[in-house]
């Protein structure tokens, strides 16, 4: 007969003694387990050395990775400090917004993570608009209903359509108020004339944000970060005071303002946005929810005294005082603020005070002939129609 030991050797041998059974199966069981005992030795030298070879090609891919990574990011500071050599810093920031909204346009999503991620303004989702001005150009129709809601008010009529409440009446102003849906806050609306100062001097005092500075003595801050010139957009950081006991508040908004000389109006849109080189900081109170509109509408020029204007405004200060308290503090402060701005409109015009010209359009003097000044708004590109 042939015994054999599994995958190891044949061996002849007799058939073993019954008394020596015991100790034959013995060796032949140890023999087996000998084996085993190998091919498990074998097998784990195998996987260790597959092992090493992987954690061998894992480490030259990351050494690969590493050196291509550096490369790169040695590269993108090289070219960072040519742009900056080349331009300015607003240059810089404005090359940086396109490339991001190209982004954008092809991957949304990952490109406004991208965008957050990096500190980079996105202007295509936060400029304001050709529509937005439109929209706001129809509350002129307000202008017209407002003469009518003088005599309601006095009548003792105070309530007006579309939930307009009178809160005051000046010699040169109305405001109006109504509740904000969904909020305990109050949208303002101001309704006034002047005769004695001209239209531009009005509208050039509002975005002079140096001579600001110096006729409003609430103003800690106020500066222009961000500028989009497809629009004309620009971001503003403003801070300000607020009456005791009350901490300081900034505000970070865009604004948007354009002339039309052929309907004669002038426009002033803001509304409250994030920007990622004005972070909040402790030493104020970061307003959030602001908005402003403004439309200038000259008796008879831009540059001959006599206006109406129509202001519409709202904010949240982030105050903990009920809503009459803040209806007093918005109806007591509105008439100081005007009295202001008409003063420091005054003195520009009397030339106490030299302030940029942001009309954009001839002043009276150098104005072209009518017949040709749609030819030349239209060729210049500076203005806009809305209707």
């Amino acid at each position: 007969s042939f015994c054999s030991t599994p995958a190891l050797v044949l061996l002849e041998c007799k058939a073993p003694s019954k008394s020596g059974t015991v100790a034959w199966l013995g060796r032949r069981v140890g023999l087996v387990l000998t084996w085993l005992q190998k091919t498990g030795e074998g097998t784990r030298e195998l996987g260790c050395v597959k092992k090493k070879k992987k954690e061998g090609l894992m480490s030259i891919l990351v050494n690969h990775c590493s050196f291509v990574t550096g490369q790169r990011l040695r590269r993108a500071f090289q070219i960072a400090e040519l742009y900056s050599n080349l331009y300015s810093e607003r240059t810089r920031w404005t090359l940086v917004g396109s490339i991001w909204r190209r982004l954008q346009s092809k991957h949304a999503p990952a490109g406004k993570l991208a965008a957050a991620l990096a500190g980079v303004f996105m202007w295509e989702d936060e400029k304001i608009r050709d529509d937005e001005m439109g929209r706001c150009v129809k509350e002129l129709q307000a202008l017209d209903a407002a003469r009518p809601l003088a005599a309601t008010a006095a009548r003792g009529s105070r309530q007006t359509d579309a939930g307009w409440e009178v809160v005051m009446e000046e010699k040169s102003f109305r405001v109006w108020r109504r509740p904000i849906e969904g909020s305990h806050l109050f949208e303002y609306r101001v309704f006034g004339s002047y005769t004695d100062i001209t239209p531009r001097q009005f509208f050039n005092v509002q975005l002079d944000t140096e001579y600001r500075k110096k006729w409003d003595a609430l103003v800690i801050k106020l500066e222009v970060v961000d500028r989009d010139q497809s629009t004309g957009s620009e971001i503003i950081h403003w801070a300000t005071h607020f009456p005791y006991p009350m901490y300081s508040r900034d505000y970070v908004y865009v604004r948007r303002y354009d002339v039309d000389p052929m309907n004669k109006l002038m426009i002033l849109v803001s509304r409250a946005v994030e920007h990622p080189s004005v972070p909040e900081t402790k030493e104020f109170v970061r307003v959030h929810s602001y908005r402003s509109r403004m439309v200038i509408r000259p008796h008879k020029s831009f540059d001959e005294n006599g206006f109406d204007y129509l202001l519409t405004y709202s904010d949240d200060p982030q105050t903990v005082f009920p809503r009459y308290c803040l209806s007093w503090m918005v109806s007591s402060g509105m008439p100081n603020f005007l009295e202001k701005l008409h003063t420091a409109a005054l003195r520009a015009k009397n030339m106490e005070v030299h302030i940029h010209d942001y009309v954009g359009v001839p002043k009276l003097a150098q104005q072209v002939p009518p017949e040709r000044l749609e030819d030349d708004v239209h060729a210049a590109g500076s203005t806009r129609i809305y209707a």
